[in-house]
């Protein structure tokens, strides 16, 4: 095997774009940071930790009009603690199944 080949399925786009995730059985969202994107999953940035194999939902509305948002279903690859910051988790997902997005509200 050549050393350094990439053998990702799909390409990694990175970004640096709000989203909100619905952890647990309560279902209340808080925020993250969605740091790149590929057509299997994400990397994002969550202010506490999360355990591997978890499921959850997040929604990743881009500040541009002209990309629509994202829902997914994903499930934690990894979770590891972002070196050099104050409380801050990098969390792998693998996208589980893409759900449909509810329209977001208009500022009229």
């Amino acid at each position: 095997m050549l050393e350094g080949e990439n053998r990702r399925d799909f390409p990694r786009v990175t970004i640096d774009c709000p989203a909100s995730v619905r952890i647990g059985q309560d279902g209340l969202a808080e925020g993250a940071i969605v740091k790149n994107l590929s057509g299997g999953g994400f990397l994002l940035w969550l202010d506490h930790a999360i355990e591997t194999d978890a499921v959850f939902e997040i929604t990743v509305a881009p500040s541009t009009p002209i990309t629509p948002p994202l829902t997914a279903r994903v499930k934690v690859v990894r979770c590891t603690a972002v070196p050099d910051s104050e409380g801050s988790y990098s969390v792998a997902c693998a996208i589980e199944e893409i759900l449909p997005t509810r329209p977001l509200a208009s500022a009229e």
